[in-house]
């Protein structure tokens, strides 16, 4: 009884903490992360341009977050090069602000907690980008801004992505949209992704079926089998044909001497007590040479 009182008690303990893991949706999960970064922002006094990593609490650990400030007179000049992203020169904000912000993510060990594709396998992590006005980054509210790159791509780089030979041509990039949906694209350059819009991305391959590689071992042994059986089946049946060719000439050869022995008719004369066969007397008559016979 102890112990069971001791274990419901254990239970309500840990039971926050372990909830508090899991309580996140993508949309909350992105605000918890926007609100950690202005946070980590307002501490640093930041400098234009200077990428800041934000600290996140232990249940959220494996995920890694940084922010960089920007004006938007450098994103149109030059772009912005940070993190795993590129966003391209003449990038404007819509609406118009002064100084941006820019919240990078990388969800680590969180990735399939939170995003999945139905029938494929993450070969990286889910990484991604929001853009925020960042004119006053101590308001309490922080409006998030849109980016129009005028049909230029922006550049998401996954450093540590390695390809298997086998997946190269499998491998698709996936972008996730806020409503839940996601978009499949052909990788066009290797370890790399393309967009046109701020949100969060990864690089999939086809998730093998259960059992699919045991089923192509046995039908592989399955044909190498049926190979060995159908040629040894065929060097019997050459064999017993060549013997049943070889018997049937035999037999034909002992019906036709038994025939020319039946054929040839002998006499019997006796010699004195036996028996003997004796051909049959023919004489050919004498012709004289005038024609006549005598």
């Amino acid at each position: 009884m102890s112990l069971s009182i001791i274990w419901l008690v254990l239970c309500l303990f840990l039971s926050p903490s372990l909830q508090s893991v899991h309580n996140y949706t993508t949309n909350s999960l992105d605000a918890f992360l926007q609100d950690s970064a202005f946070k980590t922002l307002v501490r640093h006094r930041p400098q234009t341009g200077a990428l800041y990593t934000a600290l996140l609490p232990a249940n959220l650990s494996g995920m890694e977050v940084s922010i960089v400030r920007l004006r938007s007179r450098r994103l149109w000049n030059i772009g912005a090069n940070f993190s795993n992203f590129h966003i391209p020169s003449r990038t404007k904000t819509t609406p118009h602000v002064k100084r941006l912000a820019v919240v990078y993510q990388d969800l680590g060990n969180w990735s399939s907690h939170y995003y999945s594709v139905p029938g494929y396998s993450m070969l990286t992590s889910v990484v991604g980008f929001m853009v925020f006005n960042a004119s006053n980054a101590r308001a309490k509210s922080i409006k998030r801004i849109s980016l129009d790159t005028n049909r230029r791509n922006i550049i998401i780089h996954f450093a540590n992505l390695t390809f298997h030979e086998r997946l190269i041509s499998e491998a698709k990039c996936v972008a996730f949209s806020e409503n839940g949906t996601f978009h499949l694209s052909e990788i066009n350059q290797l370890n790399v992704c393309y967009s046109q819009d701020q949100g969060h991305f990864s690089v999939v391959v086809p998730m093998k079926r259960k059992g699919e590689g045991q089923r192509k071992h046995s039908l592989w042994y399955a044909w190498i089998i049926g190979f060995i059986v159908g040629s040894g089946g065929l060097a019997l049946v050459g064999y017993f044909v060549l013997v049943s060719m070889k018997l049937l000439r035999t037999q034909k050869i002992q019906v036709m001497e038994r025939q020319a022995d039946e054929d040839m008719v002998l006499e019997t004369i006796w010699v004195g007590n036996s028996k003997m066969p004796s051909a049959t007397l023919t004489r050919t008559q004498p012709t004289i040479e005038s024609g006549g016979f005598p």
